[in-house]
Order: C-alpha cells, then sequence, then structure tokens
C-alpha cells in the first residue's frame, strides 16, 4: 500500500509570519490605508498613537519593510504596502460575511447573497431575477449594492459582494475573475419634457455640443468613453459646459430642473421615458459598448445560493434577448 504523499512544508517566512500576523494588524493597516494618518488612525482603533506608532513597526518588522512612507502631514502606502492593504481588507471582510452567513443560518435561515450591479443592468435584468430569487428563497438574505463598474469590482475585490454584475476592467480581470456576458445597453441622449429640443425633429452633433451644457457620468465610465469616441471621430471637441455625476438618480433629477442635455443607458432612462419626464433626441450614438455580465472571483468557489441566483440572470438574459 503506498504512502500517502507528504504537503510541502511551508516555507520559514511564511511559518512566521503566520505566527505572528493577529487580526489587530489587519484592523491597522486598513485604518491607516483609508485615513493615511496615524493620529486619525489610533482614534478609529480607540488606542494611543504611540501604541499605534510601536504596533505598525511591529507589522513592518513581520515583514522586514517599510510598509507607509511618512510625510510631513500623513502617511502614504508603498507598492508593498498597498498590496498589503488590499489583503487587509479582502480578509476582515471575508471573515465578517462568514460571521453574518452563520448567524443567518443558526437563525434557520437560508444564507446570505451580496450582489453588487451597474445601474443599467438593475431595473430589469438583476431585479427580475432578485424578485424570483426571494420567491423561491423567502429567508435568504440578499443584499444589493449598485454603482459604476469600477466601483462594483472595487467591492468584489474587497470580498463584501460574491458576484458583480459589471464590465470588465481592461486589465488583470481575466486573471483573477471569471466573466460571462450578459447584454449590452443604447445609449440615448435626452432631455427634459419640456425643453425646447424636444420639439425638434434634426439635430447636429455640432450644435448640442457647441449651444447646450450636458449632464454626463465621469470620464472612466463606458458611456463617457462611446461619447468621446465618437466626438473624436466627428472632429468635434468635448462640450465647454459639463456637469459629472456619478449617481444615475442624481442625474435623472438634476435634467428636470435644467437646460442641459443628458446621456445615459436605454435601461436606466426607461420609466422617466415611459412616464413622459424626458424626451429623447433625434442623435445617434453608434460607438458600441463592451458587454456587461457576471463576474466572479477565480480563487472561490460558488455557494449554492450563488449558483441559483446566477442561473436566474441566464435565464433573464435569454428571456430578454428573444
Amino acid at each position: 500500500m503506498s504512502a500517502k504523499p507528504a504537503l510541502p512544508a511551508t516555507p520559514p517566512l511564511q511559518r512566521s509570519l503566520l505566527n505572528r500576523l493577529r487580526y489587530k494588524h489587519l484592523h491597522m493597516l486598513v485604518a491607516l490605508g483609508s485615513s493615511l494618518n496615524l493620529h486619525r488612525a489610533s482614534i478609529s482603533l480607540s488606542m494611543s498613537q504611540p501604541a499605534a506608532t510601536r504596533m505598525l513597526r511591529e507589522i513592518e518588522d513581520m515583514f522586514g519593510c517599510q510598509l507607509f512612507e511618512r510625510l510631513p502631514r500623513g502617511m502614504r502606502p508603498t507598492a508593498l504596502g498597498l498590496q498589503l492593504v488590499r489583503f487587509a481588507e479582502a480578509s476582515l471582510n471575508s471573515l465578517d460575511r462568514c460571521a453574518e452567513d452563520l448567524a443567518v443560518r443558526r437563525q434557520g435561515g437560508y444564507g446570505y447573497l451580496a450582489i453588487g450591479t451597474i445601474m443599467g443592468a438593475a431595473p430589469d435584468l438583476v431585479m427580475t431575477a432578485v424578485a424570483e430569487m426571494k420567491a423561491q428563497n423567502p429567508q435568504l438574505r440578499l443584499r444589493i449594492m449598485g454603482d459604476t463598474s469600477d466601483q462594483v469590482l472595487r467591492l468584489l475585490d474587497q470580498r463584501r459582494i460574491d458576484l458583480a454584475i459589471a464590465r470588465r476592467r481592461i486589465a488583470g480581470d481575466s486573471e483573477a475573475y471569471d466573466f460571462e456576458a450578459l447584454g449590452n445597453e443604447r445609449l440615448l441622449v435626452v432631455v427634459r419634457s419640456g425643453h425646447v429640443l424636444a420639439r425638434r425633429r434634426k439635430l447636429s452633433w455640432e450644435e448640442l455640443v457647441r449651444d447646450w451644457p450636458w449632464i454626463l457620468q465621469p470620464a472612466s465610465t463606458p458611456a463617457r468613453i462611446a461619447l468621446d469616441q465618437l466626438l473624436q471621430r466627428l472632429e468635434l471637441p468635448v462640450p465647454a459646459d459639463v456637469t459629472e455625476c456619478s449617481s444615475v438618480y442624481s442625474m435623472q433629477q438634476l435634467v428636470q430642473l435644467t437646460d442641459a442635455v443628458m446621456l445615459l443607458s436605454d435601461s436606466a432612462l426607461k420609466d422617466y421615458l415611459r412616464m413622459g419626464l424626458v424626451k429623447t433626441l433625434p442623435v445617434q450614438i453608434d460607438v458600441p459598448m463592451a458587454p456587461f455580465g457576471m463576474l466572479t472571483r477565480k480563487d472561490q468557489e460558488a455557494s449554492q445560493e450563488q449558483q441559483r441566483f446566477m442561473d436566474l440572470l441566464r435565464e433573464q438574459a435569454r428571456h430578454m434577448a428573444a
């Protein structure tokens, strides 16, 4: 009978770190990473500044390198420090999520599922799947967080969510995440109902850019990138009068109060168009955006609840496509 192969020995440095690294050290790294100030970090951890200084020195001794640069007014993480802050955030969030899941199950629930979604996918695709999931599992605890793709993927990096419905970033995502496309959005240019442009049947991009204020999402968002690419192709400048807003709901409120032109996806504008609060202008953006889809971490196996929710998303995506 052959003997089982021996497990590889843990290298001495890793073994030393595992023996010395504590929960409080992770909290210190996260506090310093967010505050960039030792005094503020010590207050948030309810400890004196000398004690916080000693703890930081202890952490840096463990890793044998400087993790934060000392500046005249605060601190700044080094490249290794930034990597460790991210590790600490992910570790603490994983522990918190595990504790929440256990608490729900002890109380007779069916577990816990956290989802992050871009607003364009939320109204039809995600919320329909959420409603069906809750109908099948009434005691499942569901948390839904909505934001831009960058912010949703940040939540996934931090392990604050189990599943992201978003667009992939250009670099790095293929190594850390699995991606499955679900659909795409169409961009519309709209104004408030009653706007002078709402009665026009013909408009040029040149007039819109030159004569009217705009409400736009930040420069890194897919909608803004598509607009910039279109204007570049048409050899037009970017609008001079722009109000940038990362909140879709704030944009929809602002367009009602101004004469600005707004660019958003058709899914985000669906209810406002149906109620007649905004009107679509007769211009088109024919620059396609990258598809959105499900992103999951490669290093984490999907729970039964997550797998069921992903199946519901697939079913709803097929229904919408048909």
